[in-house]
Order: structure tokens, then C-alpha cells, then sequence
């Protein structure tokens, strides 16, 4: 029975107590060391046919363990193979010092390898736990390996990538593939990483699912089951009103283009209404380019708490188009009560005074989504986006708990985090995603899962999963225009794999 679930992420952490456990239940570390290393070798043999040598880079711990393993097995199916080992061999521990008795042939300084074409590396240097920068040797290795431009099959993790940040620590391989075993670590996801991994293959090496399941921790990959379950469906009794009211706040005449955007967005990923709220001055321009969505003339705090006396209007999108300062402040404090999209103007609006946002969301379960990219993050939390010890899922997690909201830091590697502890990190998002216009679509069609009843969330990590979707939908060139109108495509498709 497979134990692999290919959404689940364990930090390296994890997976060591996993192992740990495994081997405290009885299971013999070396046993789990041939599973692996014979799982490396025949995905080396499937996808190199064609090499004329396997050049096997082993290091001084399990990883190395594995590749022993990985070279004795290639040996064994009539491979030629040579083998260079980092460190003095004959001081492996346990596992990996029996794996390394197994293998009879010679066993070279790493430093001596030279790249001759025909060669496939496979790298067993380092695995996922590494934490400090790689040394000298094996760097200059990587410069050599690189530039002979050899396919390389990463062990776990290509040597050099943390995996628990899925940066470069000092330098990194770049692997055609990576075999990694029976989870993936947040290095393999998380940029540059992901990009440094190549195609990915998760081996079941037989540690029961009752062991990892009792050390993860709640990182997933984004995906329809993350949230699928909690998605609105519309009965035969449905109306607008049962679908939602969502309400986007518009900028002066000649910012509006942007909450149109998050509007159109929002409706067609499932809003049953979508009100525009414009200060006078943008009535014209917004009213010339509207049809389905409505729209209110509203342009004081005033007049926003008077809309809100009707107990209908429960969502909120704040911050396309908008403006910096006190106006975007004072209104997103107004809706302290209710289901709130705070994006990009309405991010900046607080960076002088985030607690003061944080705050007055703080009671409660999270109602409050946060959207922001790079900079934005920085604004609101100085302290968490300068520490560079901090990967971004857990950059993530501490401003979701310190804000209590859904947090959605964007970028390639989008990571969305509940102040509970669960994240997920988000990889079906196109490069063509990143497009003028894109953010503000995603807003709104976040907005639209909030109004129409999902948790802050479920609705955030389903609305990034659809936003890359409707990208995919749209195809290269697409413009924010064509994303919003695929945004209900995307949803549809969803729901029709139920």
C-alpha cells in the first residue's frame, strides 16, 4: 500500500523525527537506506538510458548512505559507475557506514572529479537538513558540474538548497530531477528551489502513515483538497442574496480601473452581487463601464457606516486603485465586523501604524485577508520580512497569528497562512501571471469565496488556486482583463472534478 500523499510538506525537522520514529518502531534504518537507494537507482536508469557513466557524489551522512546504495544497485544492473565521496569514508555511522562496506569498488576524493561527457551525476552529498553553507569543495564542485552543463539526479534534495527555506546556501545543484521520499520539504516548492529541482519523483520507502502523520505539521500544497469541501454550490432555491454581496471600494476618476477588476472578478467566480462603492467624482467613469455590477456613490466614513446599517452587505474588498492614507484607514477599521480584502493601497495605508489594523481584527475567528506582496509584507511586518532566518511559509505563519487574518504573500511561491498554524504553498501559477492588474483579480475573487460563506482561510487558498487556474485557462499574453473573465471557467472546472 502506497504510504505517499504528494500534497503533504514535512520540514526537515519532521521528516528527522520521522525516521527517528521509524527506526524506534523497529523498522531498520538500513532497510529504508535500499529502499531509497534503489528507488534512486532505477529512476537513474529509466531516465539516463543513454549514460555512459554514473558518477555517484556521496557525503559524509545518510544521504551518502543512499548513494552507496544507489551505486552498488547500478552496478549490479551493468552500469559503469565511479564514485567520489566527501570526507573519509570509513567514518560513517550506522547505516550509511554499512552501506558503505557494501561497495567494493574504489572510492575517490570528491575534489577529484573532473566532468567527462556521457556522465550523469547523481548528487548524495547533502540532504534536505542542511543548514549552513556549503564548503569550499564542494561549491567549486557544483561551478565544475555546471559548467559541463551534465544532467544531474538530485538525493532528496539537490545539494546546497535548505530545505526548509528553499534557498541556495552558498551554492546549490541545479537537478534535471530529484527523488525524494515520501514527502517533499518546503524546499522543493519554495523558490529559487523549486526551480532547482527539476522534475520531482516522491519514492514510497515504507514508513507507515501513521508515523508521518503523527510528526507533520499542518504545510500542504495548495489543492482542491485543501478546501474543495467548503466550496458554495448553488441549489435550486439559491438567489443573490444567498450567494453573497460583495462590495469593492473604487479609487478617484482616474484610478477605477482596478476595482472594476476585483468587481468583475468577483462576479464571475460566484458573487451574486457585486456593488461598486465610488466617491462622486468616479461615478461617471465607473457607470460607463458597468452593466452587471452595480454601483453606490459613497465618499466618507460617514457614508460608509450608513451603508452598513444593512446587515446584508457582509464582504468587503479594500485597497485596488484606492489611495494611501487616512481615508483607506479609516474605512477598513470601519469594517472591523465584517469580511474584509485588504490589498495593496489599503496594505500601504498601515505601515506607519499596523497594529492599529491588527487591533481591531484581533477578536474572533479570522475575517480579515491580507494580500500582499513582497513590499507590502514589508510594510506591515518590518521585523518578520528582515529576518533571514525565516523561510516565507514561516514568515507566513507569524504574521497571520500576529494579525489574525488569512495571509497571502504573493509572488511565484505565493504562501497563504491561517493564524492557526496551517499553510500551504501555492505552485500552479504560471510566469504569465505576473501581469499589471493580476493582484487586483485576485482580490476579488477571494472576496467572492468570503461572500458567499467560505472561511478566511479556505477561501484564500482556494482563490490563489483558481487565480493560477484561470491564468492557465487564459494562456501566455493574457491580459487582467482576460484572467477576470476566466476566473468562473477556472471555478466550474473545480467543481465539475468534485
Amino acid at each position: 500500500m502506497c504510504n505517499v500523499r504528494s500534497d503533504l510538506l514535512l520540514s526537515p525537522d519532521e521528516m528527522s523525527r520521522v525516521d527517528e520514529a521509524a527506526s524506534s518502531s523497529g523498522i531498520p534504518v538500513y532497510d529504508l537506506m535500499i529502499r531509497a537507494g534503489y528507488a534512486v537507482a532505477a529512476t537513474a536508469l529509466a531516465r539516463y538510458p543513454q549514460a555512459i557513466r554514473f558518477v555517484l557524489l556521496c557525503g559524509p551522512g545518510n544521504n551518502g548512505g543512499d548513494g552507496y546504495v544507489a551505486a552498488c544497485a547500478l552496478v549490479e544492473s551493468g552500469a559503469q559507475v565511479a564514485l567520489f565521496a566527501l570526507g573519509d569514508p570509513h567514518r560513517l555511522q550506522g547505516a550509511a557506514a554499512t552501506a558503505r562496506a557494501a561497495w567494493k569498488e574504489q572510492v575517490l576524493p570528491i575534489a577529484a572529479y573532473e566532468p567527462a561527457p556521457g556522465d550523469v551525476v547523481i548528487d548524495a552529498i547533502f540532504g534536505a537538513g542542511l543548514a549552513r553553507n556549503v564548503p569550499d569543495v564542494v561549491a567549486t564542485l557544483i561551478e565544475k558540474v555546471t559548467g559541463a552543463a551534465l544532467p544531474v539526479l538530485a538525493v532528496d534534495l539537490p545539494s546546497g538548497l535548505c530545505g526548509r527555506r528553499g534557498v541556495p546556501l552558498g551554492a546549490a545543484f541545479s537537478a534535471d530531477c530529484t527523488v525524494t521520499f515520501m514527502a517533499r520539504k518546503p524546499g522543493h516548492l519554495l523558490l529559487p528551489g523549486r526551480s532547482l529541482c527539476g522534475d520531482m519523483e516522491i519514492s514510497d520507502i515504507g514508513i507507515p502513515w501513521r508515523i508521518i502523520e503523527a510528526e507533520a505539521g499542518e504545510l500542504t500544497e495548495n489543492g482542491p483538497s485543501l478546501w474543495r469541501h467548503l466550496l458554495p454550490s448553488a441549489d435550486a432555491d439559491s438567489h443573490k442574496y444567498r450567494r453573497g454581496h460583495l462590495a469593492v471600494f473604487s479609487g478617484e476618476t482616474s484610478k477605477t480601473g482596478a476595482a472594476r477588476l476585483s468587481a468583475l472578478a468577483g462576479l464571475k467566480n460566484g458573487a451574486g452581487l457585486v456593488t461598486i462603492a465610488a466617491p462622486a467624482d468616479a461615478m461617471e467613469t465607473n457607470a460607463n463601464h458597468l452593466t452587471a455590477v452595480m454601483l453606490k456613490q459613497l465618499d466618507t466614513a460617514d457614508d460608509l457606516n450608513d451603508w452598513l446599517k444593512d446587515a446584508r452587505l457582509r464582504t468587503f474588498v479594500l485597497g485596488p486603485g484606492f489611495g494611501i492614507g487616512e481615508k483607506a484607514r479609516d474605512f477598513a477599521l470601519a469594517l472591523r465586523d465584517r469580511s474584509l480584502v485588504l490589498d495593496a493601497d489599503g496594505i500601504t495605508s498601515f505601515k506607519d501604524e499596523p497594529n492599529a489594523l491588527f487591533d481591531v481584527f484581533s477578536g474572533g475567528p479570522p475575517h480579515l485577508v491580507l494580500t500582499p506582496h513582497e513590499g507590502e509584507f514589508a510594510r506591515l511586518f518590518p521585523d518578520l520580512a528582515a529576518d533571514e532566518n525565516l523561510g516565507k511559509v514561516e514568515k507566513a505563519r507569524k504574521a497571520a497569528r500576529r494579525a489574525n487574518a488569512a495571509i497571502v504573500y504573493k509572488g511565484a511561491d505565493t504562501v497563504i497562512a491561517s493564524p492557526d498554524g496551517r499553510a500551504a504553498i501555492n505552485a500552479n501559477g504560471p510566469s504569465w501571471l505576473a501581469t499589471a492588474g493580476s493582484g487586483d483579480v485576485l482580490a476579488g475573487m477571494i472576496g467572492a469565496l468570503l461572500a458567499q460563506g467560505m472561511p478566511a482561510f479556505e477561501a484564500a487558498a482556494a482563490g490563489v488556486y483558481l487565480h493560477g487556474e484561470a491564468a492557465q485557462m487564459a494562456g501566455p499574453g493574457m491580459t487582467a482583463e482576460d484572467l477576470a473573465e476566466h476566473a468562473g471557467k477556472a471555478l466550474a472546472r473545480i467543481v465539475g472534478d468534485l
